[in-house]
């Protein structure tokens, strides 16, 4: 039997699926080649002492012996005529947002509960994925504070006010999964006394909704997705809320609160009692 047409309109989901799809004809964005850059803006050292080691074997480099624009071209991060794709750029790139403008971090420590607080600390960095996630964990460690904390009888343990494996991840997971296409806002790293607010352009994608985003997962940027798989900063297997909240959990914070609508995401990390 032939089904009748249906009745059921739209909703905004459906729409979002749709126009995602028109986009992605010509394959995600992070694979596209971005014209006014040349492979002087890719850090090519980098390339070679980092990236290509952690994505393909000493042994197969030394016996393919490929030119090293074929081995950028294979992995993505130029095309064949040596103009660097999106990927290359926000992970080899000097300065990604000087060609893709949101590319880059924002961090404020306040010193209080508001943005009306003075400012401790103040940075932006505007740099490649490998350095961000150095610059990062020397941030975020220097910011962190211990205290010692009474077990049972004699035993002690140090507690961070945050864990920072929570705060690795959630950063990591900002970089990897915001909107680089379609907006020039920053990630956000928003440091209050009491609390730290995370937030990034690019809101629910492909299967992901708002009412399923800490069980679903799809990737907007796939390329970059692999990238950061290989080198070690995010795991790809959907895993990150669920291992967010156990090391919360596990440190006496309470439990991440996330916020997902349609163009953003942002979660506030409460700091331990």
């Amino acid at each position: 039997m032939r089904p009748g047409p249906t009745t059921r309109k739209a909703n905004s989901d459906d729409e979002r699926i749709l126009a995602e799809r028109r986009r992605t004809i010509d394959g995600p964005f992070d694979g596209k080649p971005v014209p006014a850059s040349t492979l002087a803006d890719l850090d090519l050292r980098l390339f070679q002492s980092t990236y290509l080691p952690s994505e393909v074997a000493p042994e197969v480099i030394e016996e393919n012996g490929r030119p090293e624009l074929l081995q950028l071209n294979s992995l993505r991060l130029a095309d064949a005529t040596g103009t660097p794709t999106v990927l290359g750029l926000l992970v080899l790139g000097y300065d990604p947002s000087a060609f893709i403008p949101g590319a880059y971090l924002q961090f404020v420590r306040y010193d209080g509960g508001d943005m009306a607080a003075g400012i401790i600390d103040d940075q932006e960095p505007r740099v490649n994925v490998v350095d961000l996630a150095e610059r990062l964990e020397a941030l975020i460690r220097g910011h962190l504070h211990t205290r010692v904390v009474e077990q049972t009888g004699f035993r002690e343990r140090p507690q961070p006010d945050y864990p920072f494996s929570a705060l690795r991840e959630v950063c990591m997971n900002a970089v990897m999964h915001r909107n680089y296409e379609t907006s020039n806002a920053p990630i956000r790293i928003l440091w209050f006394a009491d609390r730290i607010e995370i937030s990034n352009p690019g809101g629910p994608y492909g299967q992901v909704r708002e009412d399923n985003f800490d069980r679903v997962n799809d990737y907007r940027n796939p390329s970059l997705a692999a990238a950061m798989k290989s080198l070690g900063y995010v795991n790809r297997f959907g895993r990150g809320i669920s291992r967010i909240q156990a090391e919360l959990d596990a440190n006496g914070n309470s439990r991440a609160e996330f916020n997902v609508d349609a163009s953003s995401w942002s979660v506030t990390l409460r700091g331990a009692s």
